[in-house]
């Protein structure tokens, strides 16, 4: 199911578009905002030799399959450039396997299997200078159709405590908190302690 955002995105028109592999570097910028620098950590440990951490995170954005590809991204344009994204899929009906994942991931992924089926919304970003302009609110709207579309009963996330303003664009977008579970941070630096599992349900997506 990973890599299909299904029919409704082809409807998209300007400032909103489908990514392409071309968008790469800023989608991997992006990414690495909303994670809070934790996706330039974990790049960084899976560095191979003569490879810096933005190596990695283009090649992930770059290979076009998994959750982090540009085949899940939906990006807004502002004056002709990358202001925001949105990366999002459906989660498998089957528990995911997450004994061989790195530690940090561990815990996301238990709170991912808490809800298959559901749409998940992987990324939410937006770039300093475009912040309170409501790109995020209607990124989360094209989430909704896009789950509405693929017939999810609703959709999920996963977020930091520590970011209380994506909380509150959550919140006040119909999100509600469903489970918790401790972050594991290691040597990466960051004022949450828990990551929180937020659920939208869609009682008419059928």
């Amino acid at each position: 199911m990973l890599g299909v955002l299904g029919a409704w995105v082809k409807r998209l028109t300007a400032p909103y578009r489908r990514a392409t592999s071309e968008d790469a570097p800023k989608m991997a910028e992006l990414v690495n905002i909303a994670s809070h620098g934790l996706a330039l950590y974990l790049w960084g440990k899976q560095a191979g030799a003569g490879e810096s951490p933005w190596d990695v995170g283009l090649k992930r954005a770059r290979r076009g399959i998994g959750g982090f590809a540009y085949r899940n991204t939906v990006v807004r344009e502002a004056e002709d450039r990358i202001a925001a994204c949105l990366v999002s899929y459906p989660l498998r009906d089957a528990p995911q396997l997450y004994d061989q994942v790195p530690t940090m991931l561990a815990p996301m992924f238990e709170l991912e299997n808490i809800v298959p089926g559901t749409w998940f919304v992987n990324v939410l970003a937006t770039y300093a200078e475009h912040r309170g302009k409501g790109y995020g609110t209607e990124l989360l709207r094209i989430a909704e159709m896009l789950a509405r579309d693929a017939k999810c009963a609703g959709l999920s996330l996963v977020v930091s405590d520590g970011n209380t303003g994506a909380l509150r664009l959550y919140e006040r977008n119909g999100y509600v908190e469903h489970a918790t579970r401790s972050i594991v941070k290691e040597k990466w630096e960051h004022s949450g302690k828990n990551w929180v599992l937020l659920v939208k349900d869609l009682p008419s997506a059928f």
